[in-house]
C-alpha cells in the first residue's frame, strides 16, 4: 500500500505525509543541524492495513538516509520501530541510545 502512494516531505508543515484513500498519515519532525527529530506519528483509524505503520516508517527512514541525516526518535512508537529494526539504529547520532 505504501509503495503505491507518494511520500511527501512537507517542509512548510515539517512533516512527512502519505495520502491513502483520502486519509493523511504523517510523521511530524523538527530539523536541527544534521539531525532530524521525529516527534509524532499520526495514522488515521481508517487506514486498517496491518503493517502500514512499519512500511510508512521504513519509507521515511529511507528518505532520511538519502539526505544523510541522523535520526532522533522522540515518539514512543517511532523509538519502538527503531529498536525492532537494527539497520535503522545506525542512523542514530553518537551518544543516543534507545
Amino acid at each position: 500500500m505504501v509503495d503505491a502512494a507518494e511520500l511527501i516531505d512537507n517542509d512548510f508543515l515539517r512533516q512527512f505525509e502519505l495520502k491513502i484513500d483520502n486519509h493523511l498519515a504523517k510523521i511530524e519532525y523538527s530539523l536541527q543541524e544534521r539531525k532530524i527529530f521525529l516527534t509524532k506519528l499520526v495514522i488515521p483509524d481508517e487506514i486498517k492495513e496491518e503493517n502500514f505503520s512499519k512500511e510508512f516508517l521504513a519509507a521515511v527512514f529511507e528518505k532520511i538516509h538519502e539526505r544523510n541525516l541522523s535520526v532522533v526518535p522522540t515518539s514512543p512508537d517511532i523509538a519502538k520501530f527503531v529498536r525492532s529494526n537494527r539497520k535503522y539504529k545506525r542512523m542514530l547520532p553518537v551518544g543516543v541510545r534507545i
